[in-house]
């Protein structure tokens, strides 16, 4: 019997029955994935991106391993709406994300949202229009018609503003060319978004020492598998040029390169090395990315036309077709530990990652981390060592100046002696540099009349003086005001006073010793990051006498010119109760003071101290490197301190004082008895207010052995459940202690 009309209509537009479930992770604060049904039209497997819905709103989500609800009816379950046309995340990748979730107690939907950072690009490009030449002639064959039809007789589709630059000519001729039916209109593939780099390209630039270290690379990387190699070389050594060798046999067995840099938005010397070598630049991975050329990136990445990409942190987590090595420079950099939402610590995740895929991860650093020391010495890590600089180029002299006895003049906080070095290098054409790691003027402001103190109204901080802007500002929740001209207090005009140096007080003060100097300041608040490279490209090319900066200065720039490094503060570092303060402090200092001399002429490095006598101050000035990590490795041991233990924190938030302790008082009666695991607190956080929340901390500290996640999971259930506006973070293994 033939259907009604109503049937046929109810057969055409009826959605297919879903035949079969499966679990789907969507970017959410779930503990798992959630079953779905899948379309009797529609082909997904595990991996696959789809669209789902969830609640009233569609969202991305990734077809998952779990096997998901077991004996549900899949019509009782909503559908998948669609199954993009993007290649599937590799069961390394997703193994990756689990793993990643289960160490940091992160919802899994969570970690891999940052896999599918760029959803416009899970459907394919968009071809784009091109020209193909046919069989046609032009009524008039010019000089510039013949250039432009040479260049397309081999038969492939041009863009037209490529086959005009190629051609030498201006757009208008192809037009013609056009009108007369000597090229057709075809569509293109979207180009890629760089080069295809060619390990072959350059000659490698290599002596004794990096030579015998290339040789080591390139035998991790030719036997394959997993292995972590850690190059440990002074700054200048060639380090760089060491791991592009490991690059490039990378390349040639076919796979693509990860490489890690702690600040990628302000490496363009980087970009440009890696061109010199490779005749191509690398992919970009990073914040300061347009979203369209995000999306470029991730979707070429994941299809493996990208065969290097270079990235800050989050670029561990995009889904590569073929990974098969990652580089981590500058493996001891704070930057590589996300402190939002998903809290890693990049450098160790990225060798988390190379063993589940099984391939070589290499670490490079001046100033190697305390844990990459440890395993290196133990043997999990091959360590590789470079002494020496690269070429004629010294490391340069280095001196403790003691403010004890040479005190700035009154109001400074440039002792003579700092003063006449400087004086000396601009007088032979040379540039230094001052390193102070505080934004802004003044870290505070007070009335002298009344002490009123300038302070934050959502922190417990103080308001930071930014002269150049004419503003007081939190450098934690980003308030501003303008600066007063009077004490809102008590009200009185030209009593307020600026209290200790920033880099814009340093720069004042340098411009009334060397007016004629040209002087640069380098501070992330001063500058965005196209600006900052145009200022980094002046001081190259030696536009700059006077360099005056924060930590950006320490990023691995190369400063030919530069002789003389001065650093303002070197007490600044060691003025709190992180574990890491020697450490950091080390680092930072020697990587600032490694700035000067990379070319060859004789340089100085000055470090302003009232702690001469500090082990920190006494190994830089010596360069004794390996005392001091011993030195430091036996404290961290003696203190059962990582890597020879575990910490955990624990941040209780809330509005008000009273809910964010009543909470965390709750939690630490939850707290199992556990053999080698012990809790500290709750107490409030050093910073106890920030943006109008109260915080208190917990700290958890175990031995090296000791099942941290499985005390901290039962810590939770026992404990009280988040309510109101109370919120709980975890941190494993904090590199923070604010």
């Amino acid at each position: 019997m033939a259907k009604d009309s109503s049937d046929l209509f109810g057969a055409l537009f009826d959605p297919p029955s879903p035949t079969r479930t499966v679990p789907v992770l969507v970017p959410m604060p779930a503990p798992g994935p959630y079953s779905y049904a899948v379309p009797e039209d529609m082909v997904v497997e595990t991996g696959s991106v789809v669209q789902v819905p969830l609640g009233p709103r569609q969202v991305f989500g990734v077809v998952w391993d779990d096997a998901g609800e077991k004996g549900v009816d899949p019509k009782k379950l909503r559908p998948i709406t669609k199954s993009f046309e993007c290649p599937p995340l590799k069961a390394e990748m997703r193994r990756f994300v689990d793993w990643v979730a289960a160490y940091t107690l992160s919802p899994p939907g969570l970690v891999a949202r940052m896999a599918l950072r760029a959803p416009a690009a899970f459907d394919p490009e968009p071809m784009i229009e091109g020209l193909r030449l046919t069989e046609g002639r032009p009524e008039r064959l010019t000089p510039a018609r013949e250039r432009v039809m040479e260049l397309a007789a081999e038969g492939h589709g041009w863009t037209k503003s490529g086959l005009a630059h190629a051609a030498g000519v201006s757009t208008s001729v192809v037009d013609g060319l056009v009108k007369q039916g000597v090229f057709e209109t075809v569509f293109l593939p979207a180009p890629p978004v760089v080069a295809e780099p060619d390990p072959d390209y350059a000659e490698p630039r290599l002596e004794g020492p990096q030579k015998q270290a290339a040789s080591e690379i390139l035998e991790d990387v030719r036997k394959g598998g997993f292995h972590v190699s850690l190059i440990d070389g002074v700054t200048g050594s060639g380090k760089t040029e060491v791991y592009f060798e490991a690059v490039a046999e990378t390349l040639r067995q076919g796979k693509q390169v990860l490489i890690l840099l702690p600040e990628i938005a302000l490496t363009a010397a980087f970009l440009e090395r890696f061109q010199d070598r490779f005749g191509a630049k690398p992919a970009e991975w990073h914040s300061d990315l347009s979203p369209r050329m995000r999306e470029k990136v991730w979707r070429q990445a994941v299809t493996g036309e990208v065969k290097v990409v270079a990235g800050a942190r989050s670029a561990l987590f995009l889904p590569f077709d073929n990974l098969g090595l990652i580089i981590v420079d500058e493996e001891h950099d704070p930057a590589y530990k996300q402190e939002d939402r998903v809290f890693y610590n990049a450098r160790d995740m990225a060798v988390v990652r190379a063993r589940i895929a099984e391939f070589p991860v290499v670490l490079v650093s001046a100033t190697p981390s305390v844990e990459s020391q440890v395993n290196g010495s133990s043997g999990r890590y091959n360590t590789i060592h470079l002494h020496t600089r690269f070429g004629d180029a010294a490391m340069p002299d280095l001196h403790l100046v003691d403010m004890r006895r040479h005190p700035p003049e009154r109001g400074g906080f440039l002792s003579p002696v700092l003063l006449r070095g400087i004086g000396k290098t601009i007088e032979k054409g040379e540039q230094a540099l001052l390193f102070l790691n505080r934004r802004g003027y003044a870290p505070l402001t007070l009335c002298r009349v009344c002490g009123h103190r300038f302070q934050c109204p959502q922190c417990s901080s103080w308001l930071v003086e930014h002269r150049f802007r004419n503003q007081l500002q939190c450098h934690q929740c980003g308030h501003s005001e303008p600066t007063p001209d009077h004490c809102p207090e008590c009200g009185t005009f030209d009593h307020l006073v600026a209290c200790g140096p920033g880099v814009e007080r340093i720069a004042e003060e340098v411009e009334k010793h060397f007016p004629e100097a040209r002087t640069i300041v380098l501070s992330s608040d001063l500058m965005g990051v196209k600006r900052l490279r145009l200022e980094l490209e002046a001081i190259v090319k030696g536009e700059a006498d006077i360099v005056i900066g924060t930590q950006l200065v320490a990023k691995g720039h190369n400063f030919p010119l530069m002789t003389l490094v001065g650093i303002v503060d070197a007490d600044l570092g060691l003025a709190n109760g992180d574990p890491r303060a020697a450490e950091r402090t080390f680092q930072l200092l020697s990587q600032v003071t490694g700035r000067a001399g990379r070319t060859g002429l004789k340089s100085h490095g000055l470090l302003q101290t009232y702690q001469p006598q500090h082990p920190v101050m006494q190994a830089i000035v010596s360069g004794d490197a390996a005392a001091f990590y011993e030195r430091e490795i036996v404290e961290r041991e003696k203190a059962v301190l990582p890597p020879f233990g575990r910490l955990a924190s624990i941040i209780v938030s809330a509005d008000t004082r009273a809910e964010a302790e009543t909470h965390a008082r709750g939690l630490r009666a939850g707290a199992p008895q556990v053999t080698g695991i012990m809790l500290l607190g709750p107490a409030e956080a050093p910073l106890a207010l920030i943006r109008g929340r109260h915080r208190f901390r917990l700290l958890v500290h175990g031995r090296r052995n000791s099942d941290m996640q499985s005390f901290l999971r039962t810590l939770l259930a026992n404990g009280p459940k988040e309510r109101g506006s109370v919120h709980v973070q975890l941190d494993i293994d904090p590199q923070s202690f604010l």
